[in-house]
């Protein structure tokens, strides 16, 4: 149900997009330059508008949206319940599961931490 919910929500915010983007095709590009701005897309100078703006609001945008959000639902974790075995990547660039690292009946701890 959710998911159906998440693509309803999704279609329509594409549709809508897609059809201000042809009747208000200047107003459109402030305002998707303005979403670059906050994600610092337009930083690099060699990065233009015209590389990445039109690709909003196309099918392949729909796709990717979904594919994110949907992944989502997985990866939320909920008092009681089994813990999401989200991806992660290991030190030498591994590609493998939280769950993989358990042993036993042994508590699994992560440590979150970065250096700068």
């Amino acid at each position: 149900l959710q998911k159906i919910l998440i693509l309803l929500q999704v279609t329509l915010s594409v549709v809508v997009g897609k059809t201000l983007m042809i009747l208000f095709p200047n107003a459109m590009k402030r305002y998707i330059l303005k979403m670059g701005e906050k994600s610092r897309m337009n930083r690099n100078p060699k990065f233009s508008y015209e590389n990445w703006g039109p690709t909003f609001f196309s099918f392949k945008y729909l796709q990717f949206v979904l594919k994110v959000k949907w992944k989502r639902l997985e990866d939320e974790a909920y008092e009681g319940h089994p813990a999401p075995n989200t991806p992660v990547v290991t030190l030498s660039r591994e590609v493998c599961h939280v769950l993989d690292f358990m042993k036993d009946n042994r508590p699994l701890i992560l440590n979150f931490g970065s250096c700068t």
